[in-house]
């Protein structure tokens, strides 16, 4: 394996190397819940734990996880490091990457995180950035397995903007994995060419199935997995008039899940607006397994941080 093994986009990892690791996440899920909540792979290892933007989630989640793993988080913020005031992302991976054994990122540009994983000589880990959000996808698959007890034959409907970054790695994942996935967004809000190209280019490997459409009907019917984000992500406050307006006939409601058809579930990656792309009937009712979904990071994020570590040591 490839030293340092960085994991930007979700595709850094090959389909059966996302197997692998949602399997595991599956595996330490249930050993935490035996009991069995801590392990030492990453006994005196460090981890400098980046964010240029909020987190709940991924803060907790990471931190957590890498303690559980025997490591060392040290949660750093933009504003109190160099960056602040003017050192470059270089500059700033090149003297990170001396200190600690990986950088796990929450950036707001994903540019700066390919740049942090050019000149890092330690892992970096994107753990959101304007492009994709991997580490989130790979938690939601461990929950499709989970609820619906295998990935193949997920139906995958989601709903709202479709220049999502969690949707532009779903989409990517899906594709790569031969699963079918169904985008019903306003024209305007399709996802990016590049991405879609990439998709398609996936697809026609894997037998994967992906669908765009204006019609949030077509797209939830026959669907077991009806998947939903804000539809005002951070940084694109500016368009908010435009989206709220555009996006309100793709809000998932109780009237428009009637057209599913068949059992399914619903999943959000949070934070929720309530009112907007979903209704509270939806969010808390008996198909919504958000909270497992938000649980599951921080099993995949475990699976993930061993995969990455035992995998380097398997191959000295």
């Amino acid at each position: 394996m490839k030293w340092p093994r960085h994991y930007i986009s979700v595709l850094d990892l090959a389909p059966g190397e996302m197997k692998r690791v949602i399997d595991l996440g599956l595996s330490m899920k249930r050993n935490y819940y035996r009991g069995k909540r801590s392990m030492d792979i990453l006994r005196d290892r460090s981890f400098a734990v980046f964010f240029e933007k909020p987190s709940t989630r991924t803060r907790v989640s990471f931190d957590v996880a890498i303690r559980q793993l025997g490591g060392h988080p040290v949660i750093l913020y933009a504003s109190e490091l160099q960056l602040a005031r003017g050192e470059t992302v270089a500059d700033t991976a090149r003297v990170l990457s001396r200190y600690v054994d990986g950088i796990i990122a929450r950036v707001k540009k994903h540019a700066h995180l390919e740049e942090m994983a050019r000149y890092s000589s330690v892992p970096v880990i994107n753990a959101l950035s304007d492009r994709e959000h991997p580490v989130q996808v790979l938690g939601d698959l461990m929950t499709i397995k989970e609820k619906l007890g295998s990935l193949e034959g997920a139906r995958i409907a989601f709903l709202g903007d479709g220049t999502d970054n969690v949707l532009y790695s779903l989409l990517l994942a899906a594709a790569a994995l031969g699963l079918e996935i169904r985008v019903a967004a306003p024209q305007r809000f399709w996802p990016e060419e590049d991405v879609l190209s990439k998709a398609r280019q996936l697809a026609s490997e894997s037998g994967a199935v992906i669908r765009l459409t204006e019609d949030p009907v077509e797209a939830v019917r026959g669907a077991n997995v009806v998947y939903t984000d804000v539809w005002v992500s951070m940084g694109r406050e500016e368009e908010a008039g435009e989206r709220l307006r555009l996006m309100n006939p793709y809000q998932v409601n109780t009237e428009l899940l009637e057209n599913v058809g068949g059992s399914y579930i619903f999943m959000h990656c949070l934070p929720a607006h309530r009112g907007q792309e979903v209704t509270d009937e939806v969010i808390d009712g008996p198909n919504s397994v958000v909270w497992d979904q938000a649980e599951n990071r921080l099993h995949i994020q475990k699976a993930l941080l061993y995969y990455l570590y035992t995998r380097r040591e398997e191959k000295k």
